[in-house]
């Protein structure tokens, strides 16, 4: 449980982070990243999972770039449901799918190292 909301807050914080980096990529607050990050996790573990699926054939000719234009689109899907997050347009929210990429990965790696040490 604990493990579970340090990876929410660091998704909530990751958009934070892509939002000051990513131009287009827009989050109005920390209480939007959060419902931003539920709703982009739910989204994924849906609709997303299904497409993935689907398109894993040209997931695998493309290397997996493909991906990324698919968690563009979820980004894009999410953006359109959550007040105060929003996306102007496909490539900020391809370019945000890389970086939040990035940053998600190296932000669950620290999340991950602080609930190893405290259990």
């Amino acid at each position: 449980m604990f493990r579970a909301l340090l990876n929410w807050i660091a998704s909530a914080v990751s958009l934070l982070i892509v939002a000051n980096i990513v131009p287009g990529f827009m989050v109005a607050g920390f209480t939007a990243a959060l419902i931003a990050a539920l709703v982009i996790g739910f989204i994924n573990a849906t609709l997303g999972f299904v497409i993935k699926i689907l398109t894993l054939p040209l997931s695998i000719i493309t290397l997996g770039v493909f991906w990324f234009v698919i968690n563009a689109v979820m980004l894009l899907i999410a953006s359109s449901f959550v007040p105060g997050f929003k996306i102007a347009g496909f490539m900020p929210a391809f370019i945000g799918a890389i970086v939040l990429s990035i940053v998600n990965m190296i932000l669950h790696w620290l999340v991950k190292e602080v609930a190893d040490d405290s259990e």
